[in-house]
């Protein structure tokens, strides 16, 4: 089957629409909510409303949080080539970060909660849960990248699960109606006890303990949740509750499977911003970016755009390229981890050297160049960091087990 990474045809309108959202009224309240760490930014829920009336019409297929299903068996090799949900929730999502990333994370129902949820929960949950605005809560104090190493318990007490242990950095904690909450079922078996549930607000033993004040996305919140004898109904675990030793992971990783691509796509948003802004400051300034002539014969400045605009290129591709094998059928878990691990950390770099080619300009308030460069940090971290990236594709690469590659 071919692939031709390029935006899709039929994606361009949306593509397009979501852009000039991002325009007219994302960047207007950039700098308003930067400023105005964990206060909520009211103007979303228009957003929020215009998101579900097209989603409701079927004209905004992907325009938030999709999934990643796919059935025992499942071969689209011999269908035609098609671009989904999943392509169009990275070209939207990275159109909305060229307007700002934390603003992204703050629109109501569009959490990496959501997008568990439509990773791993059977027909009826998917139901249930429609419309909950979901975060979702994996790392804990002593627990980053390594999610595996879980330690929030759930213990089954008739027809409820009660959950115990403390989860830090969840985005939209604090906001959103529920919380998709990783936690073991038994320590003993390791990954394959790893099971998710939704929790939702205002269940007895939850509690949000504190907000983070962060470098960046300071338009989102990022919560401390404690779960004390939290009990969460028996039908709220995603997905099977049978613990398949043989399956190991794979269950909770389909979720990384699909909120990775989309972690790239905020990091190729926000660096686009930052060339877009860059490229005319520079011109204003004299210098000639020439895409006919080799940048060795070209000034430091337009050498040094050229070859950040080829970085995120590559990046912007990997990242098309994770979304159609998902939206195709097709295991994506190391090109998913590919298109974070490489737009992270070009994100990071364009953004940074965005600052320093403009100078005094890219580093006061006057200008958002500051603020990308604070603001795609954290792309290069959560969902878990560029290390552990590394660490997967060459595992996936080399054929070795965690164990064997460390």
């Amino acid at each position: 089957m071919a692939i031709n990474l390029e935006d899709p045809k039929r994606l361009r309108p949306l593509r397009d629409q979501v852009h000039q959202v991002a325009m007219n009224m994302l960047r207007p309240i950039s700098r308003k909510y930067d400023k105005a760490e964990h206060a909520y930014p009211k103007e979303l829920d228009m957003l929020a409303a215009m998101a579900d009336g097209l989603a409701e019409s079927g004209s905004g297929e992907g325009a938030g949080a999709a999934g990643v299903r796919r059935s025992a068996g499942d071969d689209s090799g011999d269908a035609a080539s098609r671009n989904g949900s999943n392509m169009a929730s990275v070209m939207t999502v990275a159109e909305m970060c060229w307007g700002d990333v934390g603003l992204l994370l703050s629109m109501p129902r569009q959490g990496l909660g959501n997008s568990a949820i439509a990773s791993v929960a059977d027909d009826e949950q998917l139901e249930r849960f429609k419309g909950v605005w979901a975060s979702m809560a994996i790392t804990e104090p002593g627990t980053g990248s390594d999610s595996a190493n879980i330690k929030t318990t759930a213990t089954l007490d008739g027809d409820h699960y009660v959950l115990n242990g403390e989860k830090i950095f969840v985005t939209s904690g604090e906001r959103s109606d529920a919380v998709v909450v990783w936690a073991t079922l038994d320590r003993s078996l390791g990954r394959a006890a790893i099971k998710s549930f939704v929790v939702p607000k205002g269940t007895s033993g939850m509690k949000v303990e504190r907000l983070e004040h962060k470098l960046g996305i300071k338009a989102s919140d990022t919560a401390t949740i404690t779960f004390t004898d939290c009990r969460v109904p028996a039908e709220n675990l995603l997905g099977s509750p049978e613990i398949d030793v043989k399956q190991g992971f794979a269950g909770a990783m389909a979720t990384f499977d699909n909120t990775r691509p989309l972690v790239a796509s905020m990091a190729v948003g926000c660096a686009r911003a930052s060339l877009d802004y860059t490229r005319e400051l520079l011109k204003d300034a004299g210098v000639e970016v020439d895409y006919d002539r080799p940048s060795t014969v070209q000034s430091a400045a337009a050498a040094k755009f050229l070859q950040l605009e080829a970085d995120w290129e590559a990046a912007y591709l990997l990242m098309l390229q994770a979304a159609w094998m998902a939206d195709n059928r097709k295991p994506n878990s190391l090109e998913a981890s590919m298109a974070k691990a490489k737009a992270g950390r070009v994100g990071s770099d364009i953004t940074l050297s965005c600052v320093e080619l403009c100078s005094s300009v890219g580093y006061a308030e006057g200008e958002l160049l500051e603020k990308w460069a604070r603001d795609s940090k954290i792309l290069d971290i959560f969902e878990g960091t560029q290390q552990i990236q590394q660490l997967i594709v060459a595992r996936r690469i080399l054929g070795l087990t965690s164990a064997e590659l460390r």
